[in-house]
C-alpha cells in the first residue's frame, strides 16, 4: 500500500480522498488545535507533528508520497496577495521536506490565484523548486462540481513524479524512477453527493463554531483528492 505524508493537513480533507484511493497515511504535520483534534478523532494512531517549521525529515517515518495543501493566504485573490512577502507563504517549508523525506510522488494544492501570483512568477518558482528537487510536474484546475457537489470551489493541483536525472536515492532504497504521466480525463460525478457538512452561516458567537466554519472553509474537498489520489494509483499501476 502507498503511504504518504499529510502537510498542513487541516481537518484531513486530502487524507482521506487519499485514503479512498487506496492509500495509508503515515503522518500528519498541522498546528492549528482544533484541527489536530480533528485528526486525532479520525486518525487515532497516525503520529501528528505542529509547526511545519520545526519538523526534521529525518524523525519522519518513509513516505511513497508527500501532499499538502500550503497555505492560500498569500495568493488569494481576496487578500493583499503578498505573496513570497506574505511571512504566512510555506510553500518553502514544503520544499525543504520533500529534499528531506525524498518521496517518489508529490502533490501540492491551492487556490486559483496561486497562477497569478506575483505575475505567475510565484507559481514559476513553485515549479523550478520541484524541477531542482528532481522532479517532473503536472498540473490541473479541479472543481468539486465536477466530482458531484453542489458547489463549483477551483482548485489548482500539482502533481510531481521523480525523474530519472534524480542524483539522489530516495528512502525507500528504490533509487531514482523514471517519470509518470497521468492519465487526467473528465472526472466521474459520483451522483448524489453525501460529504456535504451543515455547516452553519452563522456563528452565533460561540467560538467552537467559527473554528469549524474555518477549518472547513481551508478544507480540501475529499472527492477531489480522491480523484488524483485514483490517477497517481492507476500510473503506479496498484488500481
Amino acid at each position: 500500500m502507498m503511504r504518504f505524508g499529510s502537510l498542513f493537513a487541516g481537518i484531513g480533507g486530502l487524507d482521506l480522498g487519499l485514503e479512498r484511493a487506496g492509500m495509508s497515511c503515515a503522518f500528519q504535520v498541522e498546528r492549528d488545535p482544533y484541527c489536530r483534534r480533528v485528526l486525532a478523532k479520525h486518525w487515532p494512531d497516525v503520529p501528528r507533528y505542529g509547526d511545519i517549521r520545526e519538523v526534521k525529515p529525518d524523525g519522519l517515518p518513509a513516505i511513497e508520497l508527500l501532499c499538502g495543501g500550503f497555505p492560500c493566504q498569500p495568493h488569494s485573490v481576496a487578500g493583499d496577495r503578498e505573496a513570497s512577502a506574505d511571512d504566512r507563504d510555506l510553500w518553502g517549508e514544503f520544499a525543504r521536506l520533500i529534499h528531506g523525506t525524498r518521496p517518489r510522488w508529490v502533490v501540492a494544492e491551492n487556490v486559483l490565484g496561486l497562477l497569478s501570483s506575483e505575475g505567475g512568477g510565484f507559481f514559476g518558482r513553485v515549479l523550478g523548486d520541484l524541477a531542482g528537487l528532481g522532479f517532473d510536474a503536472e498540473w490541473r484546475v479541479l472543481t468539486a462540481a465536477a466530482m458531484g457537489a453542489p458547489h463549483l470551489r477551483r482548485r489548482v493541483f500539482i502533481v510531481a513524479h521523480a525523474n530519472g536525472e534524480r542524483r539522489e536515492e530516495r528512502r525507500d532504497g528504490a533509487g531514482p524512477a523514471e517519470p509518470r504521466r497521468l492519465a487526467w480525463g473528465a472526472p466521474e460525478s459520483r451522483g448524489g453527493w453525501e460529504d456535504e457538512p451543515g455547516v452553519g452561516r452563522v456563528a452565533n458567537g460561540v467560538p467552537r463554531r467559527v473554528d469549524r466554519l474555518r477549518a472547513c472553509g481551508n478544507a480540501i474537498v475529499p472527492g477531489v483528492a480522491e480523484y488524483v489520489g485514483r490517477l497517481i494509483m492507476g500510473a503506479e499501476g496498484r488500481e
